[in-house]
């Protein structure tokens, strides 16, 4: 039988070897391969990068696979109590976030570091997590490096954004899946409106969270039978949700949301939610990309 690849990529930041580590213990808990991926792309750009005549690309390759070769016994010392994944390295001629969007196509999860060797150090997100968030064909999963080996074997609960539309199912399935692994509780939110409180004012929100729990109950009743052995806590709240979201993040394993939202379409790349928590939560957040 064939599983997808998890896909990290690697630079030798503190944030991709906290990604690497992230990586490889999802892929040792959900028993699929690990391919590690590094560039050797000329680091001044695109133009640079094509007129390879003019430029001896040798020392950023034996650089790169030094990364490659470190980030590999990183992973076997890191998942050495438990089943170590298949690993697979990938040293890529092209740009990183054309190489990691590409290989994207049939991975079950793409892991970025929130920053890289390239952003400044007061740096939001860098940008190859930015554009691999927006543009990646499957669920991408971005990790900052101040996350602690217990952090990631932490039994916090997962958290997950539901708007209850078919934009959040996928991210539905991602948690309880996650959850189940993890063997932690799950956390569901729903706001019943996306705007703030200073935009919109719910008057008859006691009738309205009566709708917002059942929209809640029913997003999440098949996934309960599908996933038993998962407890689920439902919170309904009025409005704001990246704010809600944010707050339960502080104790959370891993916050899931989708890409977009109720108020997105099709062709958007992130929503205003997904968008807002890349720059804000500090756990792991899985932006859920790809097909429901």
């Amino acid at each position: 039988m064939t599983y997808q690849p998890i896909i990290v990529g690697v630079d030798g930041s503190p944030s991709s070897g906290s990604a690497l580590r992230w990586a490889a213990l999802e892929a040792a808990t959900h028993h699929v391969p690990l391919h590690i991926v590094n560039s050797c792309a000329d680091p001044r750009g695109y133009a640079a990068t094509i007129a390879e005549a003019a430029f001896d690309r040798t020392p950023l390759q034996a650089a790169a696979r030094k990364v490659l070769a470190r980030a590999t016994t990183d992973v076997a010392a890191h998942t050495a109590a438990v089943e170590s994944p298949e690993v697979k390295t990938i040293l890529s001629d092209d740009p990183a976030v054309p190489t990691l969007i590409d290989l994207s196509n049939g991975a079950r999860m793409v892991v970025v570091g929130s920053r890289g060797l390239g952003a400044f150090k007061r740096g939001l997100l860098g940008s190859v997590s930015t554009a691999v968030a927006r543009h990646a064909h499957c669920p991408v999963a971005v990790i900052h490096e101040q996350d602690t080996d217990e952090d990631l074997r932490s039994k916090k609960p997962v958290v997950v954004g539901v708007d209850g539309t078919r934009n959040s199912e996928r991210a539905i399935e991602i948690a309880f899946d996650e959850a189940s692994h993890r063997n932690c509780d799950l956390v569901a939110l729903h706001a019943w409106a996306d705007t703030s409180d200073f935009d919109y004012q719910l008057a008859d929100w006691p009738d309205a969270a009566g709708a917002a729990e059942a929209t809640l109950a029913e997003s999440l009743a098949g996934w309960q039978e599908k996933f038993p052995d998962v407890s689920v806590r439902r919170i309904a709240v009025r409005n704001h949700p990246r704010r809600h979201l944010a707050e339960q993040a502080a104790d959370a394993a891993v916050v899931v949301v989708g890409s977009h939202g109720r108020g997105g379409f099709a062709g958007l790349l992130l929503g205003s939610v997904s968008q807002a928590l890349l720059h804000t939560v500090s756990c792991p957040l899985i932006i859920a990309r790809g097909p429901a």
